[in-house]
């Protein structure tokens, strides 16, 4: 620690810290352009000058960049010196001599970092009266709109897109006062994560071009803390609505989970909610298949007078659904006629994950914590595809041999290109054993190509090297042997390794040689060490600790007459399981309810639809793949705008539903006592209630604010349906209120943050208002509860080993390759998402396509599991002989719903075609 002295004042702060961010820690203010917490200092802007003197009597000083300066004891700093103000105000004078004076029609206006600090330094007169400079934009993609006219060259966006995403396709080209960022050719960014660019760029030279269709000013968007549903990362995120529509997602700051950035997929994923055709208003499917709408009352006794009508009734419930959610429907029909609506392979895999991480002997890392690990062993997955967020804090942990070299040399870590000198192409070791190319090859130390028996003896191999008294693998060639001594060395030589797997390859050996090293790293007293597993789904983890049947069961259940009344919770089985099945079972229930936001298949077989809200329009708890219990909250209520819907919470239709059939009057129902009953009902849940405040939390008496203070034109918001403004919705269920007349201060710590907003500080850097230190966790400490609690090594090391892969004559093993863009059922109802979706492709070896005469794009036949459709082909030359990829997810439409994430066996052929391979054979 250091004192430094302040315009007087004295204060205590990190000694390895910059001046830039020892004083914006503090609370003071101080303008900056090409610093940022995440990526560090580079001194380009020269925006954060102050005056620095030598000691408590030198009274003229010197100026200093506050982000170059390092912090030393008993320092005399000035902010407010009149040589500093006037440097910084001419600074931000000669950055703005280029800009256009378009804030009024710019989409970053009132969301801008340049606008907050050029307040900040008194900068109000231009004094330019001149030509400016002028570029031509670019088309970036669906994603990201470009004016280049708007740039300040402070660098943000080449040091995150190259630097920290490990992009290659955005780069500066020019020099002096005419630099162009942009791509060599007008083109999609390549980079998962370019949607980070909009909260990079300080200025609107980067906006999101989804938001450009339907824009609303920050100050009139309303916002709630929510949680990231593409995936099982558990990204916090800030989405905002206007008019009964989501308009757009930003980042929420997590310090233990995302940081300041989400994938592309979180981000621009969240079309569906917006969706016309979604279903608004309950329907009945008469007699001769046509659908007509009901009131809810109606839709409530015409669906209790069917599950009455049947012999028994079971659940399905959903891993993208809430644990509220899914405990409501637990609770309707009886734990013992619960199911999780999980295949069943799947779900065994994600019951023995939840077992490695809680006996595995290894704690399970946030995403900040992977960042800090020194040697990563990742056992096939491709991470970016699977779980972008997870690669790219690998991508950090790499990086950080850097930081390492640099404190060898006295360099401190926030010097950001002395660093990446003096690192150049060094880091720290990753191992990737993965069936195809990954986009972290390049940085890996070793990148392995193999079937997935062959990963999973890769990894009992690696665990027997770490402990002898682990079982050993016969019949390793040398090569191998040699991959796996050097894998086990660096994992011991590691500070805090990491071994990272999951079940996107649909083996459970993968898992158990995953718990096999972690088991061996327990035993070497490695409590340092790190196990992270990979889910598919958002709550596949809750929904795993709050227990049920697997979907496969309770088709059985239906196609054995068992049962015959089915109430199914936000899943479109047709996605889980082959159709003809799903067809079978379902056409047996005499009484068939459906409660869900989208029309799916399954939808479309209801006899009662219940129109659900989505993640914007509900309240609920989600587990991310970490076992942290995380709380999101309702946007909006969609009845608000569009009084005619009748879209409810899932859990609300299922508490109705479930008094109905008891023929008890309705009884409002609370969140909170609900999430209690969960946290009751199911001991691994136990801590949800710690999760978060109660309903009657308040700041100064005021609820919180979804809203800014700014927030206008709510009068004129539903003049077009009557002059008369209702009143704002009450919430009884969250401590937010529907209107901007609530607590929106930064002042008081707490952890649910709707949006990023101090005064003086509009823009995503606001963050650093709320924040223990900048970059640091939240003052009230980040959200949600950790659930995993790493025990001792215990259990015996699993000793089933599988044989090693070997190609099968006129047989391939088919694999389910995940993929970011169209792996998940919802992100691909977004129309942007759908344009960086890759077209489904079956991925061959190179020479097995040769000896199949098959070429690039050639249309292929395959036959799997009873389903036959065509794809064209894509030849790979890292995919092992004798196995063939599928894009996961996408591949669902072509086919009618091939088992997820499972590994099978399959034909495949040259299709006798004209090249143009069709959407597919099977049902779509």
């Amino acid at each position: 620690m250091a004192t430094i002295h302040v315009d007087g004042n004295d204060y205590e702060v990190e000694d390895s810290d910059n001046l830039l961010h020892a004083c914006l820690s503090l609370g003071l203010d101080i303008p900056y352009f090409c610093w940022h917490p995440a990526m560090g200092s580079v001194g380009a802007c020269r925006q954060c000058a102050v005056k620095q003197y030598k000691d408590a009597d030198d009274d003229r000083g010197m100026l200093v960049m506050s982000c170059m300066a390092p912090v030393k004891d008993d320092a005399y700093i000035s902010i407010a010196d009149a040589e500093a103000k006037v440097f910084r105000e001419t600074v931000i004078e000669f950055l703005m001599v280029n800009h256009p004076h378009d804030c009024p029609v710019c989409e970053e206006g009132g969301h801008c970092h340049l606008q907050d600090m050029t307040v900040m330094t008194g900068h109000d007169r231009r004094r330019y009266r001149f030509r400016k400079r002028t570029h031509r934009n670019q088309n970036l993609g669906p994603f990201i709109a470009h004016e280049m006219n708007r740039c300040i060259t402070c660098y943000r966006c080449t040091r995150f897109y190259q630097d920290y995403a490990g992009g290659e396709d955005l780069g500066a080209f020019g020099a002096h006062d005419n630099v162009y960022f942009g791509r060599v050719t007008d083109g999609t960014l390549e980079s998962e994560f370019s949607g980070n660019l909009t909260e990079v760029c300080p200025t609107g030279v980067f906006t999101d071009q989804t938001h450009s269709d339907h824009y609303t000013r920050k100050w009139d968007l309303q916002f709630a803390p929510s949680v990231c549903h593409q995936c099982a990362s558990g990204c916090n995120i800030s989405p905002g609505e206007r008019y009964g529509d989501i308009r757009r997602i930003e980042n929420r700051y997590n310090g233990d989970v995302n940081g300041y950035f989400l994938c592309d997929r979180g981000r621009f994923g969240y079309g569906y909610v917006n969706r016309k055709d979604r279903p608004t208003r309950p329907e009945c499917r008469e007699a001769g298949g046509e659908a007509r709408t009901m009131e809810v009352d109606e839709a409530l006794d015409l669906a209790a007078d069917r599950l009455r009508g049947a012999r028994r009734l079971i659940g399905i419930g959903s891993p993208r659904a809430s644990l509220e959610s899914n405990h409501r429907l637990r609770q309707l029909v009886g734990a013992a006629n619960f199911s999780t609506g999980i295949e069943a392979g799947e779900l065994a895999r994600i019951r023995r994950m939840q077992a490695l991480n809680r006996e595995a002997g290894l704690a399970t890392p946030s995403l900040r914590e992977i960042e800090q690990c020194d040697a990563i062993l990742v056992l096939g997955e491709d991470l970016i595809q699977s779980a972008a967020r997870v690669a790219l804090s690998v991508r950090q942990a790499v990086r950080g041999k850097g930081a390492e070299l640099g404190a060898e040399r006295g360099i401190p870590e926030w010097n950001a290109e002395a660093v990446k000198t003096i690192a150049q192409d060094a880091g720290h070791p990753l191992f990737l054993a993965t069936p195809d190319v990954t986009k972290l090859d390049g940085i890996a130390a070793h990148a392995e190509r193999l079937a997935p028996d062959d990963i999973a003896r890769l990894g009992f191999a690696v665990a027997h090297a770490l402990d002898s008294t682990a079982p050993a693998v016969e019949g390793l060639d040398a090569a191998t042997s040699q991959l796996v001594e050097r894998i086990a060395d660096a994992l011991l030589a590691a500070k805090k390794p990491l071994i990272i797997a999951g079940e996107s390859l649909g083996s459970m050996a993968i898992l158990e040689a995953a718990g096999n090293i972690a088991r061996a790293l327990g035993r070497r007293q490695r409590s340092d060490a790190g196990l992270t597993l990979v889910r598919r789904e958002a709550n596949s983890v809750g929904l795993g600790l709050l227990g049920g049947e697997s979907l496969d069961w309770a088709l059985a259940q239906l196609e054995t007459g068992d049962a015959d009344g089915v109430v199914i919770l936000e899943n479109d089985l047709y996605t889980r399981l082959p159709a003809p099945r799903v067809d079978s079972a379902l056409g047996r229930a005499t009484a068939l309810v459906v409660v869900d936001h989208q029309r799916t298949p399954t939808w479309g077989r209801a006899d009662i639809g219940l129109p659900a809200g989505t993640f914007a329009e509900s309240d609920g708890t989600l587990v991310s793949l970490e076992g942290r219990a995380q709380r999101f909250y309702q946007v909006f209520d969609p009845s608000y705008m569009r009084p005619d819907t009748r879209i409810r919470e899932s859990w609300r239709w299922l508490h109705a539903l479930h008094a109905t059939l008891e023929r008890q009057p309705v009884e409002t129902i609370l969140l909170d006592d609900l999430t209690q009953a969960v946290a009751e009902d199911a001991p691994a849940l136990a801590p949800l209630h710690q999760n978060t405040p109660e309903a009657m939390f308040r700041i100064h008496g005021l609820k919180l604010a979804r809203e800014p203070h700014r927030y206008s034109g709510r009068t004129a918001m539903r003049a077009n349906l009557d002059v008369n403004e209702p009143r704002a919705p009450m919430d009884l269920d969250t401590p937010f209120a529907f209107s901007m007349e609530g607590y929106s201060g930064y002042r008081e710590p707490r952890r649910e943050v709707a949006f990023a907003w101090a005064p003086g500080w509009n823009s995503p850097q606001a963050w650093n208002k709320f924040q223990d230190e900048v970059g640091g966790h939240l003052r009230a400490g980040d959200p949600g509860k950790r659930l995993f609690t790493a025990a001792a090594a215990g259990g015996d090391y699993c000793t089933d080993i599988p044989v090693a892969f070997k190609p099968r004559e006129g047989e391939w093993q088919v694999l389910d390759l995940p993929q970011l863009f169209g792996g998940d059922d919802m992100s691909r109802r977004a129309e942007p998402i759908r344009e960086r979706m890759a077209p489904p492709q079956v991925a061959l070896n190179q020479t097995d396509a040769a000896g199949l005469g098959i070429g690039a794009g050639d249309a292929v036949s395959i036959a799997v599991d009873g389903t036959r459709f065509r794809l064209p082909a894509r030849l790979s030359a890292g995919l092992p002989p004798g196995v063939v990829g599928l894009p996961a997810g996408s591949i669902q439409e072509v086919t009618g719903g091939l088992t997820p994430g499972a590994v099978r066996w399959g034909a495949v052929a040259k299709a006798e075609h004209d090249g143009q391979a069709p959407a597919g054979e099977a049902r779509p």
